[in-house]
């Protein structure tokens, strides 16, 4: 590929030839002559000229070429205790008779499928089966409250909704139906025809909307491939942590195809038949691209994981995973490393297995504070790289490309932007700020392939939260500073740069300083409402597995840990040792909700939280109005 700079300069320099050259690995109905369209600006539209199949080209293309019977999905449920390998030809069919039975209950162009699923195969092929035959898919995380799931069904009016019996998290298994039955009671729209996965754990007595998926598809004709525009919506996915109407995130057939699979070999190095294991959910866009579309493009095999990094049942099952299958790249959360480093702080269970294959481990979703990535470096022996993107970006905009040239790594940064991200930093006026200095960070229009083009059926709110800040510029929503060797530190949403006395304080900074801490095992900070500072900041540490302190002590240091790092300007004084952190299903830390609640606000809970219970824990201590848990 050359090097980084020099395949950066031709994204920038020379974007039509650059993406153009990209689309050839992709193969086409109707070969773009184009790439970017610039006609509706600031709605830019990639390979508008282009008609293409999503699904052709994640399966059949490679059936064609002779690869049938490799591997191309690896189902693995420790929680279920099941194991099961989908060949491409294997999957393929699978997809295309779910897409026939689909196309028999009247789905076709254009029409749209929620798909409210757990972490099981047919989570996947009913994506695909979607893309199959040009209808819109919505996968909304499984187990999501009604609410919340009416509200995705009102705004993308589906034909058909597809679920299962039931989910399982960790040891509790949770009935879906009910909540589905609910939410479509709430919901004004009411979609067509159910279809229920019947799971052996939790079997359902179906309604005379409901039908049975295995039943449908044993009935059902298999479909072909219907080629699209390349600017036709593949898929619509809801930013978590909404409130009010959600924002339904667009993602175009072609760009997205074309930006997955260069980023694939670019990004994370991986290939035609090797094999790549992503820790997420088919409900985030993390398992939307890099479980699904982005392996199976390339021609490899990717793992679908149902359990948890811990508790299902140790947490040495990524380990396990990784050495099973010969995982060539992993990626998860940072938050999902935390939690296993909480539980085995010497990593002590990689011991029983053969992680030999296991060249690269990526992780992004939220910031990787450098302690994490020390431990986890050390642990493996391969590169631990950091990146950062978005649910509305679609692939990583800042990133290592080990695929084209590794760069040393800045702990606690991502590393330089990817080509075809052209990345700036601004000042409240839209001045760009000296290197080193925080300030807003956005990217220069237009994006690039696989970047959503609008919101679903709200173009005014696509151009209010992101293009209205800084003309010509999308605001990624997140501040930072870029230092002299192009390096992008993200320290944290805008609204985590707190004001202290006049001083603007990043709580990223300060949470690196907390993490270094050999107790801690994950840590938040805040800032809160001051009469006298305007804010000031809070921590909140969980400490590791096995720690004994006594969390007074652990307080003092973390305090004077700060003081000497970052300095008195930094006017951290008060920590605080808890028992968990409040976070969404994703891993995130809710610091808004924390945040909110501290400043005495009555803070909508996010219908992405992972567990209630850690909030109300956590609320007397955020309001000073109890005793520390």
């Amino acid at each position: 590929m050359g090097t980084y700079e020099d395949v950066f300069r031709a994204s920038t320099e020379d974007p039509e030839s650059f993406w153009l050259k990209a689309a050839e690995a992709i193969d086409w109905d109707v070969t773009p002559q184009h790439a970017l369209d610039s006609s509706g600006a600031p709605f830019y539209r990639w390979f508008p000229d282009g008609r293409l199949n999503v699904c052709f080209n994640a399966l059949d293309r490679h059936v064609e070429a002779g690869r049938g019977e490799q591997p191309a999905l690896v189902y693995d449920s420790p929680v279920t205790d099941t194991r099961r390998t989908y060949t491409y030809a294997q999957l393929r069919n699978e997809v295309a008779a779910f897409a026939g039975a689909l196309a028999q209950l009247g789905v076709g162009h254009g029409d749209r499928v929620v798909i409210y699923m757990p972490m099981v195969p047919e989570a996947a092929v009913a994506m695909l089966a979607c893309a199959r035959i040009g209808a819109v898919h919505s996968v909304v995380f499984g187990g999501f409250a009604p609410r919340e799931l009416a509200l995705r069904i009102d705004d993308a009016a589906p034909k058909v909704v597809v679920s299962a019996s039931c989910g399982i998290e960790g040891k509790r298994v949770i009935p879906y139906k009910p909540l589905l039955d609910r939410a479509i009671e709430l919901a004004v729209h009411k979609p067509q025809k159910r279809v229920i996965l019947q799971r052996p754990q939790e079997q359902v007595e179906l309604g005379p909307d409901d039908l049975d998926w295995a039943d449908l598809v044993a009935a059902a004709p298999s479909a072909d491939c219907v080629p699209v525009a390349a600017t036709d919506p593949l898929y619509i996915l809801y930013t978590s942590g909404t409130t009010g109407k959600p924002k339904g995130v667009v993602r175009d057939c072609g760009g997205y195809a074309v930006a997955l699979h260069w980023s694939m070999g670019a990004v994370y190095d991986v290939g035609p038949g090797e094999t790549m294991f992503t820790g997420s959910d088919v409900g985030w866009v993390v398992g939307h691209s890099y479980i699904v579309y982005a392996p199976l493009l390339a021609g490899a095999t990717t793992v679908l994981y149902e359990g948890k990094p811990v508790g299902t049942p140790d947490a040495g099952q990524f380990w396990r995973v990784a050495a099973e299958y010969r995982v060539k790249t992993m990626f998860t959360a940072p938050t999902a490393f935390r939690a296993i480093r909480k539980e085995d702080p010497k990593g002590a269970l990689t011991a029983s297995y053969d992680l030999s294959h296991l060249c690269y481990l990526f992780l992004a979703g939220e910031r990787l504070d450098p302690e994490t990535y020390h431990w986890a470096s050390a642990l493996l022996g391969v590169p631990v790289i950091d990146h950062w993107w978005q649910t509305e970006t679609g692939w990583p905009i800042v990133a290592n490309p080990v695929g084209i040239e590794a760069a040393p790594v800045k702990p606690g940064s991502p590393t330089r932007p990817l080509p075809g991200w052209d990345v700036r930093v601004l000042d409240a006026s839209g001045e760009p700020v000296p290197a080193g200095v925080d300030g807003a960070i956005v990217v220069k229009l237009p994006l690039p392939p696989g970047a959503l083009p609008t919101l679903w059926n709200d173009d005014d709110r696509f151009v209010a939260s992101y293009l209205s800040a800084y003309d010509g510029y999308y605001l990624t929503g997140d501040s930072g500073h870029i230092d002299d060797d192009g390096y992008v530190f993200v320290m944290g949403r805008t609204d985590d740069v707190i004001n202290v006395a006049g001083h603007r304080l990043s709580t990223g900074s300060m949470e690196e300083a907390l993490a270094a801490h050999p107790d801690v095992a994950e840590c938040a900070v805040i800032g809160v409402a001051d009469e006298l500072k305007g804010q000031i900041p809070r921590g909140f540490v969980v400490l590791k597995t096995g720690s004994d302190r006594e969390p007074g002590e652990v307080e003092a240091e973390l305090v004077q840990l700060v003081r000497e790092r970052i300095g008195a300007v930094a006017s951290l004084k008060d920590v605080t040792v808890v028992a968990a952190l409040p976070k969404t299903r994703s891993g995130k830390i809710l610091r808004k909700t924390m945040r909110g609640i501290a400043d005495g606000r009555d803070e909508p809970i996010p219908s992405t939280v992972d567990d209630p219970d850690v909030i109300e824990v956590l609320r007397p201590v955020l309001r000073r109005t109890g005793q520390t848990p």
